[in-house]
Formats: structure tokens, C-alpha cells, sequence
């Protein structure tokens, strides 16, 4: 049988080593060996060597612990491999209020400093979850359902709503600015530092993030789709589910399709 493995994403050396240490002692037949010091860079561990347990540090440079977990499950293969999506366990330092947003969707979490007690109890519960998901085939659906609340239970989420809504986008070009009404955007796409601005007709580049721009935007006009995309809702034509739980949109007014990941897949039911 081949050993567990786990993914320790923590940027802080110490704290890493610390909880590498830790795991060894309460969990000696688990694999410990892979680091990473920050969001992507785990992501792309996680993908390669598919380990069983992730342990996710909430803040990272490049991107939160909880954009990582959001990113690997978009990205986590479809077909057998979607059965072993591995186990998530953020690594915390937010206050009582919050953890209670975190015990509340059932994903595991530690608070820092980590205390050896409090992880063997999260590494009882790691096995039992193990157990019990041998041959589970919707494994990725459970923690993407689990994703799903705590990406709206966070810290911050309410705060975001209250952002001002955007009406015009100030596209420039040169010396010149196209003023492009947002009703008129079919929809966003993240592209590295910019924003791709799709409309029917036309396309533009603004150098903004997708995370910056997205609580400028009406959520019920602008549906999030994936973490790199946003619709305009009147803008979907249709919407086909696939088996991996992914579902493609045909557009109005554009040929391409686009992909909802699973994350956003509960946006399209039947009425």
C-alpha cells in the first residue's frame, strides 16, 4: 500500500518545520515531506503529487490559503482522480468569531501556534475522514460544497457588498480612453496584472485585478463562474452540465464557451 502523503503550505520556515515535526510524531505513517512557501506554489505541488491531506496556512503571498483550496479545486482532474481530492485543513490565526464561520462547514482547522493535543485530535478525525471516503466518488463535490460556505463565511465577505457599483469602464488605449457602459460587458476575464473586457462587438484591457473589480460589480447582474471569470447573467444563452460536475455557457452575442467550474455549478438549475 502505498503511503499517505501530505502538502504543508505555510510561508512562515519555522512554523513549517514546526508542524512538519509535530505530524511526524502524532501521525508517523503519513508522508511530510512536501513544502510549500506560498498560495500557487501549492497549488501546483497539490496537482503534481495529488496528496491526501492539504494543510493550508490562511494567509500566503500570491493568494490566501482559502484561493488556493478554491484554485485546486477547479483545477483537480476530472474523471477517477476526482474521487481523491485530498483533505483540507486551514492553519489559522483569525479570532473566535471567525473559527466559528470555519467549525461550521466542517473543514478541519488549526489555530497557530499549533498545539500538539489539538492536532492528534485533527489527525483522529483526518483518519476517520479517510475511512470513510475509501471508493467515495464525490469526494471533490463534498469539499467543494464545504468551499463554497467558507469562501462566503470569511472574514471580509459582508464587507465587500458595500462597495460602490461601477457603471462605466475606462478602457485607455494610448492617449485614448474608451468608455465602455458596463451593461454592455458580456464579461470579465482575469488575464496575470489586467482584466480582459469582453463585449459584443469588442475587446478591451484594463489593469486592474479580477479580485479588485469583482465587489465594484452587481452580483446579481455579474455571476462569478470561475475564479478567472465573470458573466454577465443576461449574456448566458445556456448552460450545460457535464459529468465532472463542470458546466459549459454558450453566450449571447459571442462564439466562444466558457467553463463554470465546479465551485459555481449550483448557479445553474432549472426553475
Amino acid at each position: 500500500m502505498n503511503r499517505l502523503r501530505s502538502l504543508i503550505a505555510e510561508d512562515e520556515p519555522l512554523l513549517a518545520a514546526g508542524l512538519r515535526a509535530d505530524l511526524a510524531a502524532v501521525w508517523p505513517e503519513l508522508d511530510t515531506t512536501a513544502l510549500a512557501g506560498d498560495g500557487l506554489g501549492a497549488v501546483a505541488q497539490a496537482l503534481a503529487l495529488r496528496p491526501q491531506v492539504c494543510f493550508f496556512d490562511i494567509r500566503m503571498p500570491g493568494c490566501s490559503g482559502l484561493e488556493a483550496a478554491h484554485a485546486l479545486a477547479e483545477d483537480w482532474p476530472d474523471g477517477a482522480d476526482a474521487a481523491n481530492f485530498p483533505l483540507l485543513v486551514f492553519i489559522t490565526a483569525y479570532d473566535a468569531y471567525a473559527l466559528q464561520a470555519f467549525e461550521a462547514h466542517a473543514v478541519d482547522y488549526l489555530v497557530k501556534p499549533v498545539d500538539r493535543t489539538r492536532l492528534a485530535a485533527c489527525v483522529l478525525r483526518l483518519k476517520n475522514r479517510l475511512a470513510a471516503q475509501t471508493g467515495a466518488a464525490d469526494s471533490v463535490q463534498q469539499a467543494v460544497a464545504q468551499l463554497r460556505s467558507l469562501l462566503g463565511a470569511a472574514p471580509g465577505a459582508a464587507a465587500v457588498a458595500a462597495a460602490p457599483r461601477l457603471e462605466v469602464i475606462q478602457a485607455q488605449v494610448g492617449s485614448l480612453v474608451h468608455l465602455v457602459p458596463v451593461d454592455e460587458v458580456v464579461y470579465f476575464e482575469a488575464a496575470d496584472k489586467y482584466v480582459r473586457v469582453i463585449t459584443a462587438q469588442q475587446e478591451h484591457l484594463i489593469r486592474i485585478s479580477l479580485r479588485e473589480l469583482l465587489p465594484q460589480l452587481d452580483p446579481a447582474q455579474f455571476w462569478q463562474v470561475h475564479r478567472g471569470t465573470v458573466v454577465q447573467a443576461r449574456a448566458i444563452a445556456t448552460a450545460r452540465r457535464e459529468e465532472s460536475g463542470k458546466v459549459t455557457l454558450s453566450l449571447r452575442g459571442r462564439p466562444e464557451k466558457l467553463t463554470a467550474s465546479r465551485l459555481y455549478a449550483h448557479l445553474f438549475k432549472g426553475m
